[in-house]
């Protein structure tokens, strides 16, 4: 039994509707925000940046600053790094909040930290580098050439485009990058790393943290990073993810796995995320989400079968169970219009701005909202980066997925909208070299 005399491994078959307060920096929470408030407890919103205030009209109570409403909530949500101060101090009032803290903050944001807690807990890391000047980093490449990838921190990661990937084994390319760098981002980019790149399968695993101890299954996934098909094109972030959940992994046990008696420490609650390189010689951690990902938490959603409210809360209270989920693959694709994966307000509202989503039929199965408002009764988007819906499907196998998830974009007209028709195609490959490797 647990503390609240329910048995440990299992979430109660009902709960009393509770009182969430989502504090977002974007809005990216907004489909769980909208899920919550659907399965009958009271929700507000609050974004705090204002290119993205209207993000949400309509689906969810929205508030304009989030302080004063703190006390009359009985789970908190922050769905963005950098508020660890303030959700240290929620808890020490006894709050129930989801939210990192000032250390996984760091975590994320501080790329060098993490490399060095991840090597201090016995897990083995990529050779890299860190620089504050350009000029110096020209020079290290120069003196020890070879293939580097280069990764701003700080808040300028935010911008994905900016990770540079070299393919030159003398360097030459990646001192391109670093020369056009200093005149066009200098003043941007104050700290950076070189990493020694190496080539495998890109995957990550993502698990549930309540507080004291990770939460079963895992998540196992495939980002799809870059804007075009084949990985062409500039990194946006995500394009889409497949996954499926597992109670059994390697890569778990040799990375995120080592962290739990520090992140218990910490009292971290929410999601946790590492994404790796892998082959034949080792698993290669490369950096941290400490919060949800977005769009890997609405397709996360698609395969767990409890609502996720119910789980919200056991893991706010700490509850030790297993997450119900589905067997097999879930797969999510963006579905975006212009000017993303750039911010550009002319474009965005010469091109996107209001625009009307519609569907062919009345079915919302599987169709996740991202930057958009209700107004009498339809969807527009609003915001300024872009991205209109998250789209999902599930099935026994990847195919299946893919044909579902395929099937429900069809079902959706935007004016001037895209996404990538192929998320999941790398499953065969990967899942060979991970069999082969023994990592699945």
């Amino acid at each position: 039994m647990n503390g609240n005399g329910e048995p440990s491994g299992s979430l109660p078959a009902t709960t009393e509707p509770r009182k969430f307060l989502f504090v977002s920096r974007d809005g990216s929470i907004l489909d769980v925000a909208w899920a919550v408030a659907a399965e009958g407890n009271a929700v507000k919103l609050y974004i705090e940046k204002e290119s993205e205030k209207e993000v949400g009209d309509g689906f969810v109570e929205k508030v304009e600053e989030w302080q004063s409403h703190a006390d009359g909530a009985d789970i908190i949500v922050f769905d963005h790094v950098g508020s660890g101060a303030d959700v240290e101090q929620l808890r020490a009032r006894g709050k129930k909040v989801i939210g990192g803290t000032q250390y996984t903050d760091r975590l994320e944001n501080d790329r060098s930290f993490g490399q060095e807690e991840l090597r201090r807990h016995g897990v083995r890391i990529l050779h890299y580098q860190e620089f504050t000047e350009f000029s110096v980093a020209i020079e290290y490449v120069r003196q020890h050439p070879g293939k580097y990838v280069i990764k701003p921190s700080g808040g300028i990661q935010d911008f994905k485009q900016l990770i540079f990937v070299g393919n030159e084994d003398d360097g030459s390319d990646v001192i391109r990058v670093l020369r056009a760098y200093e005149r066009t981002w200098g003043d941007d980019i104050k700290i950076f790393q070189l990493q020694k790149r190496v080539t495998g399968v890109e995957i990550s695993i993502a698990a549930f943290f309540n507080g004291s101890k990770f939460l079963m299954p895992i998540n196992v996934t495939f980002e799809h990073k870059k804007l075009f098909p084949g990985e062409l094109g500039v990194s946006t972030g995500e394009m889409g993810t497949s996954m499926f959940w597992t109670n059994r992994s390697p890569i778990f046990e040799a990375t995120l796995r080592k962290m739990e008696g520090t992140l218990a420490q910490e009292g971290y609650v929410g999601c946790i995320d590492i994404n790796c390189i892998v082959n034949g010689n080792g698993i290669y951690p490369l950096e941290f989400t400490c919060r949800f990902g977005y769009p890997q938490v609405s397709i996360q959603r698609a395969g767990i079968i409890d609502p996720i409210s119910t789980v919200l809360i056991g893991i706010a209270h700490g509850r030790d169970f297993a997450i119900r989920t589905k067997r097999g693959f879930q797969v999510g694709a963006l579905v975006v219009v212009p000017p993303f994966p750039y911010e550009d307000l002319p474009t965005f509202q010469a091109f996107s701005e209001n625009a009307v989503i519609v569907f062919k039929k009345e079915s919302r199965e599987g169709v996740h909202v991202q930057d958009i408002q209700l107004v009498n009764g339809e969807w527009l988007i609003t915001g300024s980066m872009g991205i209109a819906l998250v789209i999902t499907g599930t099935g026994s196998t990847m195919r299946d997925a893919q044909k579902q998830m395929y099937s429900r974009i069809q079902n959706v007209l935007i004016p001037n909208m895209y996404y990538r028709k192929d998320i999941g195609d790398r499953w065969t490959e990967d899942s060979d070299k991970l069999w082969a490797w023994g990592y699945l």
